[in-house]
C-alpha cells in the first residue's frame, strides 16, 4: 500500500477528536466512486429464469387430463390484477400483461425488496 492511500490515524492524545474520512479518501483510484453498468459486465452473459405468473389453481389429474382446446382455467386471480414476475424462483417484481407487435409482453410495475436471509 502506497503512501497515498493510507487512512489518517487519529491523534490519541485528544480524546474526541477524529480525522474526517470521506469516500474520496476510501476509493482506490484517489476520488471516484461511482459506479456504472461497466462494473457489472462480467455478469451480464448470465442465463436466468424469468416466469410471470398470470395467477394459478389447483385440480385433480383427472380433471387436468379432460381438458380440451378451448377449456377455460378459473385462476385465483382477477381481470387488471397485477401479476407476479420471478427471476429464478424468487419473486421480484408486480407488473401488467401488454400487447407489443402482435406479442404479449409484461410492464413492470412495482419492484419488491427481497429481504436477504
Amino acid at each position: 500500500m502506497s503512501d497515498d492511500t493510507r487512512l489518517p490515524l487519529p491523534d490519541l492524545d485528544k480524546p474526541g477528536v477524529l480525522p474526517r474520512i470521506d469516500e474520496a479518501t476510501l476509493a482506490p483510484d484517489g476520488g471516484d466512486t461511482s459506479r456504472g453498468a461497466s462494473d457489472l459486465e462480467a455478469v451480464f452473459d448470465v442465463p436466468v429464469q424469468v416466469s410471470a405468473v398470470l395467477g394459478r389453481t389447483r385440480m385433480d389429474i383427472g380433471d387436468l387430463l379432460r381438458l380440451g382446446p378451448g377449456a377455460v382455467l378459473e385462476l385465483d386471480r382477477k381481470v387488471g390484477e397485477a401479476i407476479d414476475i420471478y427471476i429464478n424462483n424468487r419473486l421480484v417484481a408486480r407488473g401488467e400483461v401488454v400487447l407489443v407487435e402482435e406479442k404479449l409482453g409484461v410492464t413492470m410495475t412495482e419492484m419488491i425488496k427481497a429481504e436477504r436471509t
